[in-house]
């Protein structure tokens, strides 16, 4: 079975999974009221190393145009609806999730 990665916008969860099975829950920040995350299907289609500002670490952009899951200068804001739309992870958080995927996982958005 392929990897692939669940994202809820209301649990402020990222679940990693391999098919059925689960490997790992992060937590995460979302986009706020008037910049929500988009619920849909999407792939990993880049990675960047120390994109610089706001992404942290590590960028993973995604098949929809200028959304990604990144890390964060902000530690604080995770657990929170705050983002113009990405997905932030810790910094660390990010790093070792980007080990476990590849270009091409899906990315399923919803609430």
């Amino acid at each position: 079975m392929a990897r692939w990665i669940d994202i809820s916008t209301s649990k402020h969860q990222l679940k990693l999974f391999d098919g059925n099975r689960l490997i790992k829950t992060y937590p995460i920040a979302v986009g706020k009221i008037l910049s929500p995350t988009p619920s849909g299907i999407y792939k990993i289609i880049n990675k960047q190393r120390n994109p610089g500002g706001p992404f942290g670490v590590l960028w993973m952009g995604l098949s929809k145009p200028h959304y990604g899951i990144h890390g964060t200068n902000n530690p604080a804001s995770i657990g929170k609806n705050v983002s113009h739309g990405c997905i932030r992870m810790f910094n660390h958080d990010v790093l070792e999730l980007s080990t476990k995927v590849s270009i091409g996982t899906s990315v399923v958005i919803h609430k």
